[in-house]
Formats: structure tokens, C-alpha cells, sequence
């Protein structure tokens, strides 16, 4: 059995990418070690897990749990389903503190996503996390990112050589394709919050997309071919493109996941069954 590293922030992570990557490698018999700021319980992103807030009518209380727009872009029922169990268990409820934890006795890492800014920034921003990405690639260990996760790893830079651990590596993540599409909806349905799909916003003078995850993440990379998408012309692509599809444990066609040896990493959470089961399966037993 092998024991994997998640850190996550203390509030707004993604529930499907934290709590479908943890139940598949639970599932798979791995140990999940879960770190948060302060060693304390996390909460994941609520507009994401329960759809209310994603409504024009959102913020009316006998209304808001009415869900259009908000029950398309929500976790879908298998992730609610992995949130809720995940949240009963007991490692769930016991982290550790970022600034303890070390890869030191861990089999992997596994760093996922979620686009809030007010609870994503200090967990993209963390230099310890940084320190902890680093020092998992230069043991070359497995690392599986997801989304937001791929921008934590771009951002975390080798002090020896001065580059991004993904310099050299070939990756994809959160598109922009897919983060505008979702700001473009949301914006206009969630009036009072408009950024909420975007975590990072542009300067004035930087054109749009400059500070979206894709083009950050790009600017990390030895060539910009090394960001990866899946291209017109791939089986499925329609399901892999659309940004509606999502995949499931059994069926692995709306999914796009690049390898690149010990490094695997995906888009969004319609990716996220089949990253961790990849993942999973390249971990020590």
C-alpha cells in the first residue's frame, strides 16, 4: 500500500478533484495524507458541490435552491457521492499542517484543483507547497496534478537550475478554451461575483487569457508545444472537447490525461476518474 500526499487549501477547493481522487486511490488500497494551512478540517468550494449561487436568482434564499445553470456546472452525482464520503473519514478530519509535512516516507504526490480565489490563492501561492512540489521531483516521485494543481507545480521552481519542475516536461491543464467558457456563463448568471471562475484577472495592458492557467502555466514550459490539448481529429473528441461530458471509472472517452513519465496531469474535473486511476496504478504496492 502506498501513501500519498494531498495538500489542499483550507476552504474552496474543488470537491470532485479532491474527493474523486481520493476515493479512487483509497479504493485502490492507497493511504491518503491529506495537509491543509493549519492542520485543520478543509472545506471545499460550496457553489461547486451544491450548484446554488450559479443562478441568476442565487442569492434569493427561497429561491436559490432552484438550480438551472448551477445543475450543469455543479460536481455531478458520483463526485457529490465520493465529497460525502470523504468527508466521514478519518484522515479527512485529521491533516497536516503544510508547514510539517514532507515527502520524506511518501509514495506520491497528488495536487488538485479549484478556481475560488479567495480560497485557492494561498494554496497556489505557498512557498512551503512550492518547497514540497520541488522536492517530489527531484526524488522523482509520482506526481499527479489536476487544473489549478498543474499551476501550483509550474510555479514551484528548482532553486538549482532556476526553472519550473514542468520545464522540460509535457503537460496539459485547466484550458482556456474551458476557464473562459465558464467565466463567459457565470459572469452573466452570477452578476454580483463575476470573477468567480477566474482566479487570477489581467492587468491593465495584458491581453485577456494572459493570467488564465493555460497561458501561465505555458510561460513555465521549455516550448509552448508542451502544453497539451486534445486536438481535432482524436477519437472522441467531441466528448473530450465539449466541456459537458465527464468521465467515470468505466468509461475513459471524455477524459485527456498526459503522461510524461512519473508526471501525469488533466484538465478539469471531467478528467479526474481517470487521472487518479492512472495514477493509482503507479504507485508502489
Amino acid at each position: 500500500m502506498a501513501t500519498v500526499l494531498m495538500p489542499i487549501p483550507a476552504q474552496d477547493f474543488d470537491p470532485s478533484e479532491v474527493a474523486v481522487g481520493w476515493q479512487v486511490l483509497t479504493r485502490a488500497g492507497h493511504s491518503v495524507v491529506f495537509a491543509t494551512p493549519g492542520g485543520r478540517t478543509a472545506r471545499g468550494d460550496e457553489v461547486m458541490l451544491t450548484g446554488q449561487g450559479l443562478d441568476p436568482w442565487g442569492r434569493v434564499p427561497g429561491l436559490k435552491r432552484f438550480l438551472g445553470i448551477g445543475w450543469a456546472l455543479r460536481a455531478n452525482a458520483d463526485a457529490r457521492s465520493a465529497y460525502t464520503e470523504m468527508v466521514q473519514s478519518e484522515e479527512f478530519h485529521a491533516p497536516e499542517p503544510w508547514d510539517a509535512v514532507t515527502v520524506e516516507g511518501a509514495d506520491g504526490l497528488y495536487l488538485a484543483g479549484g478556481h475560488r480565489a479567495r480560497g485557492m490563492r494561498p494554496y497556489l501561492e505557498s512557498r512551503t507547497l512550492q518547497a514540497l512540489v520541488v522536492e517530489a521531483f527531484r526524488r522523482d516521485l509520482p506526481v499527479a496534478a489536476i487544473c489549478h494543481g498543474v499551476l501550483l507545480a509550474a510555479r514551484s521552481t528548482d532553486p538549482d537550475s532556476g526553472r519550473s519542475v514542468l520545464y522540460g516536461r509535457r503537460t496539459t491543464a485547466l484550458t482556456w478554451r474551458l476557464e473562459r467558457t465558464a467565466w463567459r456563463i457565470a459572469r452573466r448568471t452570477r452578476y454580483w461575483d463575476p470573477d468567480y471562475y477566474r482566479t487570477y484577472r489581467e492587468e491593465p495592458g495584458r491581453p485577456e487569457g494572459y493570467m488564465s492557467v493555460q497561458q501561465e502555466v505555458t510561460r513555465n514550459l521549455a516550448h509552448p508545444d508542451d502544453f497539451l490539448d486534445v486536438v481535432p481529429g482524436t477519437a472522441d473528441y467531441r466528448r473530450k472537447a465539449g466541456g459537458s461530458s465527464r468521465d467515470t471509472l468505466s468509461d475513459e472517452r471524455p477524459a485527456f490525461v498526459v503522461e510524461d513519465g512519473n508526471y501525469l496531469s488533466a484538465r478539469w474535473p471531467g478528467d479526474v476518474h481517470t487521472l487518479a486511476r492512472r495514477f493509482a496504478a503507479t504507485l508502489p504496492r
